[in-house]
C-alpha cells in the first residue's frame, strides 16, 4: 500500500477520534481505513492505536509518530498547492506601494504594458513617501530604494541607481562650487522632509567612509521631483537619485556639485511578504519589472 496513504489514514483516525469519522473525512470505506492503519502498524512493527469498543486513541509511540506524520502530510499538501499555484494564471487584485518619485517617473509609464500582458490582474498603486507595513496594511508588494530595513521580507533587485549632489549652473555661479564635503556647510541645501534621519546627508568620502552633513537648508519637501525643480531654479544643492536627475544632468540644467566624490550606489528592490511560495500575480509583476528596467541604471535613466 502507498506509504503516504497509510500515514494519512492513521493521522485522520487520530484527528477524528475513530475509524468511522475518519472514513467519512477521507471519502473511503471504514474497512479501507482499517486496512491502511493495520498495514502501517505491520510495516513499522509497532502498535500505534489503542482500540476499544467505545474509542480509539494513539499509544505513546503512536502519538510520537503522529506528530511527525502530520508534518509530512502538511508539507505534502503545501507542495501540491505550490505546483497548482505556480501553474495558475496571474489574476486578482495586486496592491503596490511605491515612492511618489519613482512611481510617477518610471513605474506609471510601464504599467500599461503589464496590464495588457496580464488582463486578469487589477493593479492598485499607492504613491506615498512613507514606509508602509506590507502585511498589516494589506499590500502585496512595494518598491523600495536603498538599504532594506526589514530583513523579514523577501526582496529582488530590479535595478540600481546612484545618488549625487546636484545644483544649477546659475547657483554655482552665484555661490561658488564646493570642492570638498566640508564646504557644504557654507551652501544652501535642499532636503527630503520625510527622511527618518532628518536634515542629514550621509555622503561617501574618497576614503570610503560615510561623512554626515547637517544643515537646516533653505527648503525641505517630501517629494524628490520638487527638490529637483528647486535645484534647477537655483535655490540650492539637492542630494537625489539618478532616476530623478539623469535627464536634467544630460540637458545641462543641473551639474554634479562635487564630481570627484564616489557615487552612492543604491539598489531598487521589489519587496514582498515572506512565505513558502509567491503568488502568481506578484511573481509575474516582479518578472515584468526586472525585464522593463533591464537597461536602466545606475546612471542611465
Amino acid at each position: 500500500m502507498d506509504r503516504l496513504t497509510e500515514m494519512e489514514a492513521f493521522a485522520t483516525v487520530v484527528d477524528q477520534g475513530g475509524f468511522t469519522d475518519a472514513a467519512k473525512k477521507m471519502g473511503i470505506s471504514k474497512s479501507a481505513v482499517s486496512k491502511h492503519v493495520s498495514s502501517l502498524e505491520a510495516r513499522l512493527g509497532a502498535r500505534l492505536l489503542n482500540r476499544t469498543t467505545r474509542r480509539v486513541s494513539p499509544t505513546e509511540i503512536g502519538l510520537a509518530y503522529y506528530d511527525r506524520a502530520r508534518r509530512v502530510l502538511n508539507d505534502a499538501g503545501e507542495a501540491d498547492a505550490l505546483v497548482t499555484s505556480m501553474q495558475s494564471a496571474p489574476a486578482g487584485m495586486l496592491r503596490i506601494s511605491v515612492a511618489t518619485d519613482f512611481g510617477v517617473n518610471h513605474l506609471s509609464p510601464v504599467l500599461g504594458e503589464f496590464l495588457k500582458d496580464f488582463p486578469e490582474v487589477n493593479v492598485t498603486m499607492e504613491l506615498a513617501n512613507r514606509y508602509v507595513e506590507l502585511i498589516s496594511e494589506g499590500f502585496d508588494m512595494a518598491i523600495r530604494v536603498g538599504e532594506l530595513e526589514d530583513s523579514s521580507l523577501r526582496a529582488r533587485k530590479i535595478a540600481e541607481t546612484t545618488r549625487r549632489m546636484v545644483g544649477s549652473p546659475a547657483y554655482f555661479e552665484r555661490y561658488g562650487r564646493p570642492k570638498r564635503i566640508d564646504d557644504l556647510n557654507d551652501h544652501k541645501l535642499l532636503h527630503y522632509s520625510s527622511q527618518s534621519s532628518g536634515n542629514v546627508w550621509k555622503i561617501p568620502a574618497p576614503s570610503g567612509e560615510l561623512r554626515q552633513v547637517r544643515s537646516a537648508g533653505w527648503l525641505s519637501v517630501n517629494d524628490g521631483q520638487s527638490l529637483l525643480n528647486a535645484a534647477i531654479s537655483g535655490l540650492g544643492i539637492a542630494y537625489l537619485p539618478s532616476f530623478l536627475y539623469a535627464d536634467a544632468l544630460e540637458q545641462g540644467l543641473v551639474e554634479d556639485a562635487i564630481p570627484d566624490l564616489p557615487a552612492d550606489l543604491q539598489g531598487i528592490y521589489a519587496v514582498y511578504p515572506p512565505g513558502r511560495f509567491t503568488q502568481p500575480k506578484v511573481r509575474a509583476f516582479i518578472d515584468f519589472l526586472v525585464q522593463a528596467f533591464a537597461n536602466k541604471g545606475p546612471d542611465a535613466w
